[in-house]
């Protein structure tokens, strides 16, 4: 956690499942660091996140795995990116609305 927290900034909240192992060891940073992150523990607040990479299991699961890490990290960012625009995430063109592929094409040049 220490090395998350380090690389990504302090969180305000963190959201865990019920697990107790979680709970001490946010306490116990809470308590050495003097912060004060909030611990959210509910069943049911991951699942959006969690329905939202059904998506990328969906397509890698069949790849029968990926032999180098750089390789993994490209093809499921470009599978995020495609999932995005496919969810409308993504800034549309000032002056025109784009196709999905045409905003993936965009990106890409």
């Amino acid at each position: 956690m220490c090395k998350a927290i380090h690389t990504h900034g302090l969180p305000e909240k963190i959201t865990i499942d019920q697990s107790g192992s979680n709970t001490a060891a946010l306490k116990h940073y809470n308590k050495i660091h003097k912060t004060a992150i909030a611990i959210r523990q509910c069943k049911y607040l991951n699942n959006m996140v969690e329905q939202d990479h059904r998506a990328v299991k969906r397509i890698v699961r069949p790849l029968l795995g990926f032999k180098s890490f750089w390789a993994a990290c490209c093809t499921i960012a470009g599978i995020e990116v495609m999932h995005a625009i496919r969810k409308g995430q993504l800034l549309p063109s000032a002056n025109r609305a784009l196709t999905p592929a045409e905003q993936f094409y965009a990106l890409a040049a």
